[in-house]
């Protein structure tokens, strides 16, 4: 069965310099109806203050992709990545076994993005980065297609039977 969300309805952290609206339980807020669909276990759309983010902090066994709608987003790992992401452009980090990385506004405004978790085929996965401006995967198409599962038409791979 198909449950529509109200916007209004989703979960909100307020931490005065990071906001964030949660489409799926998560972090503190819980609902029993809203734990995932299927593969997809998070899809959170974050507000970042200047000078503020998400201090070093681990994932595992899961393909987490962001989109800077505004802002930029600097990233950092034990890959060596060592990135910013401007508006635009979307990144795909399959975490694997385990990774640490941070994540802060790397502009002098407000960064608004979205993230979008997804379980990954196996949990044996190697940790991997990618990211790209959404204007290079554009296809003349309404809709591009931003991830797949063998980076087809220049999407960003993922380790997921998925298209996003």
């Amino acid at each position: 069965m198909i449950h529509i969300q109200k916007s209004g309805c989703r979960g909100v952290a307020d931490f005065g310099r990071l906001k964030s609206r949660q489409t799926f339980s998560f972090g503190s807020w819980y609902d029993p109806r809203f734990m995932g669909f299927s593969v997809l276990r998070v899809i959170n759309e974050d507000r970042i203050e200047v000078g503020s983010g998400f201090d070093t902090h681990g994932h595992q066994n899961m393909e987490i992709i962001s989109y800077v709608k505004t802002g930029a987003l600097a990233h950092k790992d034990p890959m060596g990545n060592v990135e910013t992401i401007p508006a635009g452009d979307v990144q795909r980090m399959s975490a694997g076994t385990g990774v640490l990385h941070s994540e802060f506004n790397a502009a002098d405004v407000e960064t608004h993005f979205f993230q979008i978790w997804i379980l990954p085929k196996t949990d044996i996965t190697k940790l991997s980065y990618e990211q790209r401006p959404v204007s290079g995967m554009a296809t003349g198409n309404d809709l591009t297609l931003l991830v797949s599962p063998d980076g087809r038409d220049n999407s960003l791979s993922i380790n997921q039977d998925a298209l996003l």
